[in-house]
């Protein structure tokens, strides 16, 4: 097995703050010099891979121990220089959906460099990958969809959820952001293209919350959609059918809970951007038996989104302190 040395991020956090200070006990607290992180990759294989690939910023050693000599330029630039370079390009684009697109590709070649970009300019890219512009991206997400990133359950995947979710090819996710497209943001009923909700929101939880990049997953349920001119449109990526309803939808998100949690136990789940009729159910349903919130109805302030995920990951059996 190769073992690489790469950056991490390190950044004080919330969390992080009241874990050295502490506020909050538990088994597991933060380290205070990065592990080494180990990986069965090397060669080009590295560079395809968002979550190892740092581009020119492979020093000499990195190259020779993980086969990457003469794959890239042999000049080496620091994180620190692709930063200022990439913020350059950034800036460059002529709106915010076209900046949004290329954080997107910068998200799916190099996620190393797209955290660090989100931790030292979070005020000015946080908008840009989450709200206001991730409801724009929603509503052309079919059109200019290119690469996948999550996970995607459908009415056409019922009985099998538990199977699929082993196709994810991490082992140890900590936190997953849930929708099924009903009630994206003041846009109403997207369907699937939703899903830039869930991937957006993570990003900010990565890069602001500490969480690591490969422990979280982004989740679209597909049940159908009622807006018809999505049903209609040539860029739709879901199922064009309307949505179930009744017993029949909350059989679907039993499947969906019981398979998670069997996967992985300790995991959170965070439904976001359920419809009214659906988002209380569903929290009554499963706040208690499961590590759940939904923040449209809990209604955190942001800064508190640290400790309700602490609170969630330390708690026996369910989060406490919010009714």
């Amino acid at each position: 097995m190769i073992l690489a040395v790469l950056q991490k991020l390190e950044r004080p956090t919330t969390l992080s703050k009241a874990f050295s200070s502490g506020c909050i006990s538990g088994s597991i607290g933060r380290k205070k010099y990065p592990r080494p992180l180990k990986t069965k990759k090397s060669g080009i294989d590295i560079l395809h891979d968002p979550l190892w690939n740092k581009s020119m910023a492979f020093d000499m050693s990195e190259r020779d121990r993980l086969g990457l000599r003469g794959l890239i330029p042999p000049a080496v630039r620091t994180l620190e220089d692709q930063i200022l370079r990439t913020i350059d390009h950034l800036r460059s684009q002529p709106n915010d959906v076209a900046k949004n697109l290329f954080l997107q590709e910068l998200h799916n070649r190099n996620e190393t460099l797209y955290h660090r970009i989100l931790v030292d300019y979070m005020e000015e890219v946080a908008p840009l990958v989450y709200t206001p512009t991730v409801g724009t991206v929603c509503q052309e997400f079919g059109h200019r969809f290119s690469r996948s990133r999550g996970m995607y359950f459908s009415l056409d995947d019922r009985g099998k959820f538990s199977t699929m979710l082993h196709n994810w090819p991490h082992d140890n996710v900590h936190v997953i952001v849930v929708t099924d497209g009903s009630r994206i943001l003041g846009l109403g009923d997207l369907g699937v293209h939703g899903m830039g909700i869930p991937i957006g929101k993570l990003a900010l939880y990565c890069a602001a919350g500490g969480i690591a990049p490969h422990r979280v997953l982004p989740v679209c349920l597909d049940v159908g959609t009622n807006n018809l001119s999505l049903q209609q449109h040539k860029d739709y990526v879901g199922l064009r059918r309307n949505r179930i309803q009744g017993e029949e939808y909350f059989a679907f998100m039993d499947e969906f809970m019981q398979a998670v949690f069997d996967r992985w136990p300790q995991v959170v789940v965070q439904f976001e951007d359920f419809e009214s009729s659906k988002a209380v159910p569903l929290l009554e349903l499963y706040r208690h038996k499961y590590r759940c919130f939904n923040d449209d109805i809990q209604a955190p302030l942001p800064p508190q989104h640290d400790l309700l995920y602490t609170t969630c990951m330390f708690s026996v059996h369910h989060p406490v302190g919010h009714a």
